[in-house]
């Protein structure tokens, strides 16, 4: 059975589902819904929350949660394995994840996969630039995107000031 909760996180509200199976989706949310009712501490779904909670605390940079991802295609599953090896507070290409997949001229359909991921933060897809270091789309904005960057590495995306 397909649970669902909620978090309220400094950059908006998500919300996470999931079974005993694993995590089907984090994302986004406006406001909240109906929570599940009381989980138990060691469903999939209340793991997830808690480890995104200490994450937005900064007390945790790896998410060890488990993961259902059937009925997604195989390509966006390799794609969303490799998000899983970026470390903390780094980055990669698309060009990169293309080459380590064995196919380099897949950098769109790792960019397609990128955008399809249903896990957003737990799978980051947010470490993932341009080839040239630039910031790509991300489908919460560039601005989330950069704040999640800073969030794991502040001083690598710092703000840079005015000297006037």
């Amino acid at each position: 059975m397909i649970v669902t909760t909620y978090l309220q996180t400094p950059i908006g509200w998500f919300e996470i589902s999931g079974s005993e199976l694993g995590i089907r989706t984090v994302h986004y949310c406006d406001k909240p819904g109906e929570p599940a009712s009381a989980l138990p501490d060691a469903h999939p779904v209340a793991i997830c929350r808690n480890q995104l909670a200490a994450y937005f605390e900064g007390t945790r940079t790896y998410f060890d949660v488990k993961i259902d991802w059937s009925g997604q295609p195989e390509f966006h599953r390799q794609v969303w394995a490799q998000l899983l090896q970026i470390p903390y507070g780094t980055t990669t290409s698309y060009s990169e994840i293309a080459q380590k997949l064995g196919n380099p001229s897949a950098v769109r359909a790792v960019g397609m996969a990128n955008r399809s991921n249903p896990l957003a933060i737990v799978v980051p897809c947010h470490r993932v630039i341009g080839k040239a270091g630039e910031l790509r789309g991300y489908f919460y904005g560039l601005d989330t995107k950069m704040q999640l960057l800073r969030h794991e590495n502040p001083t690598r995306f710092a703000e840079q000031g005015a000297l006037f």
